[in-house]
């Protein structure tokens, strides 16, 4: 579970080095995965006080359950959230709007690592 703390450590940093990478998106997103119930991240979206971070939040806008490694190629552009949510590895519950928009914030984080 290391590599996805870093992973949304690095993306805190980058919302908070250039909050522009979510604009016009208010939500919050919650990331749970399976077999690892202890661990839930985090992603809240609120203009310049946007942030990535672990813990629940009692109400998510949407909630996406997936495996760790397919969290980790999703966010490094490996693997394409829709495909990953038609072939049942990815679970939405909320927004599925919100859901559609997480791969565009995924897609400016890895430029911005890049």
């Amino acid at each position: 579970m290391e590599e996805v703390k870093k992973l949304f450590s690095e993306i805190d940093t980058a919302l908070k080095e250039d909050p522009g990478s979510a604009k016009g998106i208010e939500a919050v997103y919650q990331f749970k995965f399976h077999k690892d119930e202890s661990h839930t991240f985090q992603l809240i979206l609120n203009g310049d006080n946007s942030f990535a971070a672990e813990g629940k939040h009692e109400n998510p806008d949407c909630t996406l359950v997936m495996v760790k490694e397919d969290f980790l190629a999703m966010a490094n552009g490996e693997l394409n959230g829709t495909k990953a949510f038609m072939s049942g590895r990815l679970k939405i519950k909320g927004n599925m709007g919100l859901a559609l928009k997480l791969q565009d914030i995924l897609a400016s984080y890895n430029k911005s690592r890049n």
